[in-house]
């Protein structure tokens, strides 16, 4: 008799040739008890993608599932792969979701996740610190991908208004809160925050502070290279705008409840924008005074590093790049 599948979890690529099979073998090498199937969508790689998840199909015929597309569907304007053609497929109690350029690196990440979901039935989301790397050797902010300091249980208003971002990759979720998936889900500019705000409305969170994933952050194929290329300002705004829409949607399809939190989110993602655009007078403008000081000490010195000695500043980015480089 086939065992009921306990995870669906869902994957989505696109040019990942480079990360697929690292990210496979990860979630095949998941230390578990319970059935998972893997529920893959290809978006029309034309990087060899595509080859290196059929040879994984055929291997595992009974957990890799994949669409391979021959038509890119992002570029129709089908932002959200995950809820169009990933979560239909799903029949786990659960869906654990992932990019195909990250990878989950500790092998009890789902055993973990699913022995507090299944003791805490009033939780809606499991979710989990990441690790960051930067395929250019630069920088990282270490509380990039660390929105709590530590491990607990999360209130449903801080799932909707917390300062620093979760991986989509550490979610695991309850299939039944996403169906149907509501209409802010497929407006919404990405992925991971429409999940969370779900999650809220249905109960509470729980939070690991130990990272089981990694992030890999500006790789091709990335949202985040995407914004990071053309038009910079004109993205960001772009983005910042369709995001309030979403915490406006996601307000009346929750009749107030959270209107404050989306309220503060949508600010302090303004508030964000304008620091990545380095818009001095509105960061330092007294009614984003609050956001600013949840910035790391560190952050701000150099945020003020910049503004006052800027070409100094950039010169010792170009050595710091340039020392990378050479390493």
């Amino acid at each position: 008799m086939t065992r009921e599948i306990m995870v669906s979890v869902l994957l989505v690529t696109y040019n990942h040739s480079r990360y697929i099979g690292e990210c496979l073998e990860h979630i095949l090498g998941q230390k578990r008890d319970f059935s998972i199937e893997i529920l893959l969508h290809d978006d029309a790689s034309t990087d060899g993608a595509q080859e290196i998840i059929r040879d994984y199909q055929r291997r595992y015929p009974e957990l890799v599932k994949p669409i391979l597309r021959t038509e890119n569907q992002y570029s129709r304007g089908k932002t959200n792969i995950t809820g169009l053609f990933n979560l239909p497929r799903a029949v786990g109690k659960y869906v654990a979701t992932l990019d195909g350029d990250d990878y989950w690196c500790d092998p009890y990440k789902l055993k973990k996740q699913i022995s507090y979901m299944e003791a805490h039935p009033d939780t809606a989301l499991c979710f989990h610190a990441a690790r960051v790397l930067r395929e250019d050797g630069g920088p990282v902010n270490t509380a990039l991908m660390t929105p709590f300091p530590r491990s607990r249980e999360l209130d449903p208003r801080e799932l909707v208004d917390h300062a620093s971002g979760a991986a989509f990759g550490s979610f695991l979720l309850r299939r039944e809160i996403l169906l149907p998936l509501p209409a802010f889900y497929f407006t919404c500019p990405v992925g991971d925050r429409p999940l969370e705000l779900i999650a809220a409305a249905h109960g509470k969170a729980y939070y690991f502070r130990e990272p089981m994933s990694v992030y890999r952050f500006h790789t091709a194929g990335s949202w985040s290279s995407g914004q990071f290329s053309g038009d910079y300002a004109e993205k960001q705004r772009r983005y910042a705008a369709q995001m309030a829409e979403t915490y406006r949607e996601f307000d009346r399809e929750t009749d107030g409840r959270f209107h404050r939190e989306t309220e503060n989110a949508a600010a302090r993602l303004r508030f964000l924008t304008e620091l990545n655009l380095r818009n001095y007078p509105e960061i330092y403008a007294e009614r984003n005074r609050g956001y600013y000081r949840e910035l790391c000490l560190r952050d701000r010195a150099f945020l003020r590093f910049e503004q006052r000695l800027p070409a100094l500043y950039r010169l010792l980015q170009a050595r710091t790049r340039e020392k990378q480089e050479k390493a």
